[in-house]
Order: structure tokens, then sequence, then C-alpha cells
């Protein structure tokens, strides 16, 4: 099996929770492969990082969204928040979601760069 990386950027929330759900159901899939796996939380995406915001998204067909990111990170999988599209949103970095850490652009730019296959949500 090839072991690599992998980012998955997740740009929705309660906008587009079929979109904000799929992204996780892909990182699980993903991080499961042995992929070093990260979710970079972004733009509206920001808010799933805030304790409590993901506990009501349930997408019919999926396993509840607050359950796929707590199995993506026991899995080892890597959540990273846009630093900005978090602060812009007024989140506190008090209420982060367990497993998550705040980043700003160039973390993940380096992580691409180290060969990481990216697709967006």
């Amino acid at each position: 099996m090839m072991s690599g990386k992998f980012a998955v950027s997740i740009t929705s929330a309660k906008n587009d929770t079929d979109k904000a759900t799929v992204g996780f159901v892909v990182a699980n899939a993903a991080v499961a492969s042995g992929q070093e796996t990260v979710v970079f939380l972004n733009v509206e995406g920001a808010y799933l990082a805030e304790k409590g915001y993901a506990e009501d998204i349930h997408e019919e067909g999926f396993a509840p969204l607050k359950q796929l990111m707590d199995q993506f990170v026991e899995a080892g999988g890597i959540i990273w928040v846009c630093s900005p599209c978090y602060k812009k949103r007024g989140l506190s970095e008090d209420h982060l979601i367990e497993g998550a850490t705040i980043v700003g652009g160039a973390r993940l730019v380096e992580f691409l760069t180290q060969g990481a296959a990216s697709i967006t949500y």
C-alpha cells in the first residue's frame, strides 16, 4: 500500500452540510488507507472547528458530522484551521475542538509542496 500525504480542504459548514460531511468522509477514507491526512478548515468551514457547532449536522445517508470528525482525529488525522478565517468570524481559540490547530496558509503550502495530493469541498 502506498503511503503518502493527503489534504482535504473544507470550505463549507452549515451553508452546505453535504459538502462539509463528504469532506470528512473522504478524509476518513484517506487516513484509513495509511495516508498522512490533513483537513484544512477554511472560509465557512472554519465554523466546524468551534466546539458544539457540528453537533446537529447530520446529512441523510451519512454518519453524523461530529462522529465523522471524532473518528478522523482518533484515527490520527490532523485538523488545521485557517487563522484569518477563524478570527474573521469572531471565533475564539478557547472554543476550539479537540485535535484542531489554528494555522496560517504557509503551513498548508508547506504540506502541499511535500507532495500531498489535495481535494476541496
